[in-house]
C-alpha cells in the first residue's frame, strides 16, 4: 500500500484527485468547512435523517456533483481521540473496500486538528480492513482493488502528521508478518518455518540472526525447553535476532516471544474443541518477528534483541510425563505437575540465556493462560512486571499505539502455589489466579534485570465467524522500543 500527506485545506476536497474521498466527522463538524459542494450534500443528508451525528454511522454516496471523487463516504467518529478516528475509519472503509476504489483521500473535520496520532493509526485501519488470509485458501475473495491512500491535512500538520504516518506503516507492516505468520496451519508454521522467517528478516533489514539447533540446546543445560520438545518429531528451534541501531556498548532490550507452533497440551492432553486454535499458540514469537521487522524499517537509536524458543507440545512415547521432574538453564528443578503448562518451560530457559546480552530490560511474549481471558477478555493484554517504571512505559505504550494492557498483581503470596516436594518449584499452581501463579514462576527466572511479561491469550486471536490472528502486541511493543530510544 502506498500511503502520501496531501497538504490541501478541507475546501479544497471536492477537487481532490481520488477513487474516493472518506470524510471523518463528528458533532462539532460544521458543514461549511467542508466548503460549499461537500458541505451542502452532508446538511442534506443531516436534515434528511440519512446521517445523525451518532458514533458509528455512515453514510455513501456515489457521484455527489461538483466533487471529483466518484465515491463520498461520511463515518461518524465519538470525539477527536486517534480510537475514535481508527473507529470511525474502519466504518467508513467497509463501504468502499470492495468496489473499484484504487486510490482513496482521508480527511478528518473533527473539532481537534489531525494529528501524529491519527496518523498513526490510519495504515493499521487499512490493512485491518483488507486482509484476508490466502495461503492455504485458494477460493478466497478477490483482493480489494486499493493501492493508494492519500491523507489531508493542512501544511502547518504535515511535518507531524508525517511522521505518525511513517510509524504507522511500518506497525501495520510488522502486524501483517505477525498475522501472516500465527494464522498458518501447524503443519505449514513449523519451528523451521519462525527460523526461515527470521532469516528472511536478517537478509532484507541487515538483523544478525542466529539460529540453534537441538545439540547447541542441550549444550546450554536448557532442561526445560528440551522436555517440552522431546515429544514431536518437529526438531526444536532457538532463534536469536539481533536489531543494531546504537553502539555496541549500549544495552538491547530484549523480547523473548513463546513459540509453541502447535500445543495439543501434550500428555496432559486438551479437550479436542477448538484445538484447532492452538496453531495461534506462537502468538508471541510472531509478535517478536513482527516487531523486529518494524523497529528495523524505522531505524531507531536502540539495540533490540529478540529471542524465539520455537517447538511442539505432542503427546508420543518420549514425550515428557506429569510427574517427572527437569533442570533448568538456571539450574534450577521443576516438577512438570501439567504437560500443558508448557509455554512458561520453554520460557524460562529463554529469560535465563537473556543474562548473557545484559540486557536494559525483557519483556516476554506469550499466549500463556486461559485464566488471563478469563480475568481481562479479549480487549486488553495482561502486563505483569517486577519494575514500575517498565510497567508504566509499557502501559503507555500500549495506550498511545491503541493496543492497551493491564497491569495484574504480583503479590508474594501467589508465589506458595508453586510449592514442591520433589524440586525447587512445581510448574503450576492452584486453579485460581492461574495468570499471576505463571507469571510468578517466569518471575524465578528474572532476578538479574527489568522484566515484564505479557500474557496475550486473550488478545493474539479472534474466535468464532471472525477466527484469525490479529498481530497483537505488535503496535504496543513497536511504541514501547521507540519509546525507549526517543
Amino acid at each position: 500500500m502506498d500511503f502520501k500527506i496531501l497538504a490541501a485545506p478541507l475546501k479544497d476536497l471536492r477537487a481532490a484527485e481520488a477513487d474516493a474521498l472518506l470524510v471523518v466527522v463528528g458533532e462539532d463538524t460544521e458543514p461549511g468547512s467542508l466548503g460549499k459542494v461537500l458541505g451542502a450534500a452532508l446538511s442534506q443528508a443531516l436534515r434528511g435523517g440519512d446521517l445523525a451525528y451518532k458514533p458509528g454511522r455512515c453514510l455513501y454516496l456515489h457521484h455527489v456533483t461538483g466533487v471529483k471523487a466518484r465515491r463520498v463516504v461520511f463515518a461518524v467518529a465519538k470525539d477527536a481521540s486517534a480510537k475514535a478516528f481508527r473507529t470511525a475509519l474502519l466504518n467508513g472503509l467497509a463501504s468502499i473496500k470492495g468496489g473499484g476504489t484504487e486510490h482513496l483521500l482521508v480527511a478528518s473535520s473533527l473539532a481537534q486538528p489531525l494529528g501524529s496520532a491519527q496518523a498513526q493509526a490510519l495504515p493499521g485501519a487499512i490493512d485491518d480492513s483488507l486482509y484476508v488470509y490466502r495461503h492455504t485458501k485458494p477460493s478466497a475473495p478477490a483482493a480489494s482493488k486499493l493501492r493508494r491512500v492519500s491523507l489531508a491535512c493542512d501544511v502547518a500538520e504535515s511535518a507531524s502528521v508525517h511522521e505518525g504516518l511513517r510509524r504507522g506503516e511500518a506497525i501495520a507492516a510488522g502486524v501483517a508478518l505477525a498475522r501472516e505468520c500465527a494464522n498458518r496451519p501447524g503443519n505449514h508454521c513449523t519451528p523451521e518455518y519462525l527460523a526461515n522467517q527470521a532469516r528472511r528478516l536478517g537478509k532484507d533489514f541487515g538483523l544478525t540472526v542466529q539460529v540453534l539447533q537441538r545439540k547447541d540446546v542441550e549444550k546450554l543445560g536448557m532442561g526445560c525447553f528440551l522436555a517440552v520438545a522431546q515429544g514431536s518429531a518437529q526438531p526444536l528451534r532457538f532463534i536469536v535476532a539481533r536489531y543494531k541501531g546504537a553502539g555496541k556498548s549500549a544495552a538491547p532490550l530484549v523480547l523473548v516471544g513463546k513459540g509453541i507452533t502447535f500445543d495439543t497440551g501434550g500428555i496432559s492432553i486438551k479437550p479436542g474443541a477448538d484445538m484447532d486454535e492452538m496453531k495461534f499458540d506462537m502468538g508471541g514469537a510472531a509478535s517478536v518477528l513482527g516487531t523486529l521487522r518494524a523497529v528495523a524499517q524505522l531505524k531507531p537509536k536502540i539495540n533490540v534483541v529478540g529471542i524465539i524458543p520455537a517447538c511442539e507440545n505432542m503427546p508420543s512415547s518420549t514425550a515428557v510425563k506429569p510427574g517427572d521432574v527437569v533442570t533448568s538453564m538456571s539450574g534450577q528443578t521443576v516438577e512438570i505437575l501439567n504437560t500443558d503448562a508448557e509455554g512458561r518451560l520453554i520460557l524460562c530457559d529463554a529469560l535465563t540465556y537473556a543474562e548473557r546480552l545484559k540486557p536494559a530490560a525483557v519483556v516476554d511474549i506469550a499466549t500463556l493462560t486461559g485464566a488471563c481471558v478469563v480475568a481481562l477478555g479479549h480487549h486488553r493484554s495482561g502486563m505483569f512486571s517486577t519494575s514500575d517504571e517498565l510497567a508504566e512505559q509499557l502501559d503507555r505504550a500500549g495506550q498511545t499505539a491503541l493496543d492497551p494492557c493491564w497491569r495484574m498483581p504480583m503479590d508474594e503470596e501467589y508465589d506458595e502455589g508453586l510449592k514442591s516436594n520433589f524440586a525447587d518449584m512445581a510448574n503450576i499452581g492452584p486453579r485460581a489466579g492461574g495468570a499471576i501463579t505463571a507469571a510468578m514462576f517466569l518471575k524465578r527466572y528474572t532476578a538479574k534485570y527489568p522484566w515484564a511479561h505479557l500474557d496475550i491469550a486473550g488478545s493474539a486471536w479472534k474466535s468464532g465467524a471472525a477466527k484469525g490472528a490479529t498481530g497483537r502486541p505488535v503496535p504496543l511493543l513497536t511504541q514501547f522500543v521507540l519509546s525507549r530510544a526517543d
